[in-house]
Formats: structure tokens, sequence, C-alpha cells
């Protein structure tokens, strides 16, 4: 936060200060998700009873909503900020696919909720089901680590929020020995890989029943199973699906959370030179 002065939000020349910085609310969010507290009250609890001695001046449960509902801004600035603070976004293969994000069970949630002009109705091939709410696209490198992520209504089209991915953040994009993107059928099309290959990115995906074998396939079954593992670590360690947001921005920020927290386990397990870069087990207790 110090290094970067202008993600530092305005305040008032008088009033009352607040007593916990956003850097640490941001840790305490982090600390949050890593030990799987999936609601904000029964964390605060916790909180303020087990680590009062290192934030004294944790606030209740609604300031602390408050405080963090307005670092959406610092969450994602941070997130990049750990994935370039490693060696392993320099990798020349990527990975993308999407992952349904539930905002509610029923027909009344679906009509009365305030996230009925972002949400919506959407399939999820893997599990068969029907579900309500948002879908979250990750590209990641083999390791796990998330280089891009969008969050948008459960229709949106999976191309066109892989080819807006690639324009917003080209230097993700991008190897000087060209990049390599292993994908599923959903991504499938001519026009977006031809896009791609201009854009020198090179597309693995499953070949139709049509074509003749594409070259690659070894490849794809030796890391197509690395996202469906990450998206497996958001659902079952991370609580992805137990998000509890009503909002947009309670959404946003509680997805945002769970990103930033798996990029620090990663970035952290980098700097201490670990054996497994995703591994959580040493901060889930």
């Amino acid at each position: 936060m110090k290094a970067s002065p202008q993600l530092n939000r305005w305040r008032p020349m008088v009033g009352i200060a607040p007593k916990i910085t956003d850097a640490e609310l941001i840790t305490v969010s982090v600390m949050q998700v890593l030990l799987g507290y999936h609601n904000e009250s029964r964390w605060i609890r916790y909180a303020r009873k087990s680590i009062i001695h290192l934030f004294p001046h944790l606030p209740k449960q609604p300031g602390y909503n408050k405080r963090l509902r307005n670092l959406t801004t610092q969450l994602a600035h941070f997130i990049a900020v750990l994935v370039t603070d490693t060696d392993l976004w320099q990798h020349p293969i990527r990975i993308a696919d999407s992952t349904p994000v539930p905002c509610g069970m029923s027909r009344e949630t679906a009509q009365r909720s305030d996230l009925d002009s972002w949400a919506g109705y959407g399939y999820c091939a893997s599990h068969s089901r029907l579900f309500w709410g948002l879908r979250l696209h990750l590209v990641t490198t083999v390791h796990g680590l998330p280089v891009a992520f969008a969050l948008t209504n459960a229709k949106t089209d999976e191309r066109e929020v892989l080819v807006d991915l690639v324009t917003m953040k080209p230097n993700m994009f991008y190897h000087p020995d060209g990049l390599i993107l292993v994908v599923d059928k959903g991504y499938r099309d001519r026009d977006t890989e031809t896009w791609l290959n201009d854009n020198g990115i090179t597309v693995i995906r499953p070949a139709y029943r049509t074509e003749p074998p594409r070259p690659g396939r070894s490849l794809l079954r030796a890391v197509r199973q690395s996202i469906e593992s990450v998206n497996d670590t958001f659902k079952g360690q991370l609580g992805l699906e137990d998000h509890g947001g009503r909002t947009i921005t309670g959404v946003a920020v509680r997805v945002l959370q769970r990103i930033l927290a798996l990029t620090a386990a990663i970035w952290h397990n980098w700097q201490t030179g670990q054996p497994v870069m995703r591994s959580l087990v040493a901060y889930d207790h």
C-alpha cells in the first residue's frame, strides 16, 4: 500500500481516523478465506478472540463488511502485484476455463435479488446442472497461478470473455517464443482461434469429431486436469460457492478475496521453495 499511494482512498482532513489500515484489513480477509470461515459473522467472532493480539482494532462485522466492499480495486491490484512478483507467470503455457458461481437457489431469489441485472441462468456441463448466478472465467499457469480472470453473467460466451481478457491484459498473454493456450471444447471457434493465432497465441483444444487429430494432444491430456483442480480448490477449500454475497459489490469482493488468497499462497510457496505451488495445507489451520 505504501508503494502504491494512488490506491489510498481519500479521507477528509477532519473526523475520526480509522484505527485499522486498509492493508491490515486485506490481510485479515485473506486469513478468513484460508481458514475456511465463509460466514463473516462467524469469522469476526473467531478473529476478535484468536487474532486480536495481532489486530487490536479489528472492527465488528458491519464495519468489516463495509470497509471490505470499498477495497475491490486494491484487492485486484494486489493479485496482479503478487503474480508478477514470481517467475511462474512467465511460463509459456496458459490454461483457460470457467466455473459457476451460484448466487441463489430459488425463483424468488432470482426475481428479488439485487444481482438480477448481472446474474442469470446457466448450465454447468461438468456437473450436469442448471444454476442461477455468475460465471468465473479463469486463465492460469500450469502451476494454478491466476493471471487473468473475469466475473460475468452465466450465459456470456466463454470465447468472447477470453478475447476480452487477452485484449485487456496483453502482457499476461505474451511470451518471446510464443504462448500456448490450452482450452476445452467450449472455446472451439474458427474465428476466435484465428484471432488468437494472429496475436501470437497457439491454441491447443480437443478436435471435432469430423477433424483429423490435432497437434498437442499429449499436452492437452497432461495439463487439462490442472485447471479443473484449480476450480476444485476454489470450491472445496476456498468456498467459492459459499460466498454469501447478495449485492454486486458483495459478490465481487468475495470472489476477489478467494483469488487473492490462492495467489498469496502460491506466491508464498514459490518464495519459500515449496515443492507444490498450489498446496494450501500450511495455511488452512
